[in-house]
């Protein structure tokens, strides 16, 4: 072996042990998104908590991974009593736990969201780093982009658009778009010139008569915010175009997303033969 080889793989070793060296031994979790990276890159037993919502089916794609795991509600209380080195949240995580956990002398990383496949990756890498796991941070983001780049649909495909309780859809520069757009759907808030998300007036959906209509899993119980799905008017539109659901998946930046883009190219298979 050449001594420059010898002196990079040495180099690599002692990078590494120093990580690892650094890296906390007690980390809680207490935002949904960062629950599903830690989960992905933890040591095993470096991981001590994760919220309560990281167990529920409806937003979370680990539900199960997250029964093994002891739950928390974000309580700052709760969080100091489990004695981490390290709390993960999120940046829009409550304001006041946070400052009470850094007064106790708890540190806190904050993790901003994922708005687009690029950042995906930039928060995988930012995981690894702040867990002492960058070379299994990597290999994850290795394989999601050689998962990003098998699902690239084509340009200008079939319209879609979401549309969710009170009527709320997603604009430009958010994830959902870009999931959209990448697996080769037109979005149709470009037609509407929605730079922003926000509500959408249901005579305009209807004029702009989309081929597909993302919606989503409705939760127990009544909710006058989900009154004008059952419109009859939405529901006519709805017999005409394609329906799907927008499921956990979709709910965080993290490599899950390539499941919401292998659904949508299924989706958009099934437009475009017809079905």
């Amino acid at each position: 072996m050449r001594l420059s080889r010898i002196i990079s793989l040495a180099a690599a070793l002692l990078v590494t042990a120093a990580a690892q060296a650094d890296a906390p031994e007690r980390v809680v979790s207490m935002n949904l998104c960062t629950d599903q990276l830690a989960m992905m890159l933890a040591a095993e037993g470096q991981l001590v908590s994760v919220s309560a919502i990281a167990a529920d089916p409806l937003s979370s794609p680990m539900h199960a991974e997250a029964a093994a795991y002891p739950q928390n509600r974000g309580g700052a209380e709760e969080i100091y009593l489990l004695q981490p080195d390290l709390v993960l949240a999120g940046v829009w995580s409550d304001p006041a736990t946070v400052s009470m956990l850094r007064r106790l002398g708890i540190e806190v990383a904050q993790l901003d969201t994922a708005d687009s496949l690029a950042e995906v990756s930039e928060r995988v890498a930012e995981m690894g780093r702040i867990l002492g796991r960058e070379a299994q941070a990597q290999t994850l983001i290795r394989r999601f982009e050689t998962d990003l780049e098998a699902l690239a649909g084509p340009h200008e495909g079939p319209r879609a658009a979401f549309y969710y309780p009170n009527g709320y859809t997603l604009g430009r520069g958010t994830l959902g778009h870009d999931l959209l757009t990448h697996a080769g759907f037109t979005h149709v808030v470009e037609e509407l010139g929605r730079d922003a998300s926000g509500r959408v007036a249901l005579e305009l959906l209807a004029v702009a008569a989309p081929d597909m209509i993302i919606g989503t899993e409705p939760y127990p119980g009544a909710s006058r915010s989900e009154e004008i799905l059952r419109h009859p008017a939405l529901r006519a539109l709805v017999e005409t175009a394609h329906g799907t659901v927008s499921g956990p998946d979709w709910v965080c930046g993290t490599p899950h997303v390539v499941r919401a883009l292998a659904g949508l190219a299924q989706d958009r298979a099934a437009i475009q033969a017809g079905q």
